[in-house]
């Protein structure tokens, strides 16, 4: 079984296939079996990791308690564990705060960084006043309504049962993620960093706006942006195609020679 030590915690990890590097980072609902629509689709050309965090999946969850501002060194020790460069390190909603700590954290072995349906943790006066609006409208919806559609619930019960599943497999909650986005990096931090940045999100996203992702991508200069029609919050789940075929866009684009990006 593959683990990584982080600061002496224990962290579960899985690399499949080759080509250029893709690990993902999941959100508070997930682990590294979120990802099998991806790893299925995306093995034969890259080199896809997935990973647990603490407290979640099958890295240690024996603590008790579990502090948010650990996650990105449990993504950072997997890294160092696999020797990794020029990586592109893709999170899913919250799991993006841990990505973009841990890429400004290994700048010599990440390369880009996805964030999925988040704005990172980001410290801006303007993006966290459009969060909080945003957040403020989905904290009225159903927690399922936020992040899958009401056509999906509908038509793929069994997905959605599946789904929710998911998250009864570990003990870390969405609390003990909440202080990830404490003291987050700035703008100057992450362009200073070298490391590139896309936004990925979904035209339906009911957590994060397709507007305030976009005023994001416009005050970070050299930014990627990238909107998938249709898709909602957790579009890796609910539209595997497009969500798989926008982060095989990315890694093209992102790991190719910056002076030819």
């Amino acid at each position: 079984m593959p683990l990584a030590d982080s600061d002496g915690t224990s962290i579960y990890y899985e690399r499949h296939g080759s080509g250029p590097a893709i690990l993902f980072v999941h959100g508070s609902g997930g682990h590294h079996a979120a990802w099998w629509q991806q790893v299925a689709a995306l093995r034969a050309e890259f080199t896809v990791v997935t990973v647990d965090l603490r407290g979640f999946g099958r890295s240690d969850s024996s603590m008790t308690e579990f502090d948010g501002q650990d996650f990105p060194g449990d993504v950072v020790a997997v890294l160092d564990q696999e020797d990794l460069a020029d990586v592109m390190l893709v999170g899913q909603s919250i799991g993006s705060v841990a990505a973009l700590r841990a890429g400004l954290l290994r700048p010599e072995r990440v390369g880009s960084v996805v964030l999925g349906h988040s704005l990172g943790g980001i410290s801006h006066p303007e993006l966290t006043e459009l969060a909080a609006a945003d957040r403020a409208e989905a904290v009225e919806l159903p927690v399922i309504d936020r992040l899958l559609t009401k056509r999906f619930q509908q038509e793929r019960a069994d997905l959605t049962f599946l789904f929710q599943q998911m998250g009864t497999f570990n003990v870390a909650r969405m609390q003990d993620l909440r202080n990830l986005d404490t003291d987050g990096p700035s703008l100057d931090d992450i362009q200073n960093s070298g490391v590139r940045v896309a936004f990925l999100a979904g035209e339906k996203d009911a957590v994060l706006s397709v507007k305030t992702v976009t005023r994001a991508h416009e005050l970070l200069p050299g930014s990627h942006l990238e909107i998938v029609p249709g898709a909602p919050h957790s579009m890796y789940w609910e539209t595997p195609a497009e969500y798989n075929a926008a982060v095989a866009h990315l890694c093209r684009t992102l790991t190719a020679p910056k002076e030819a990006a």
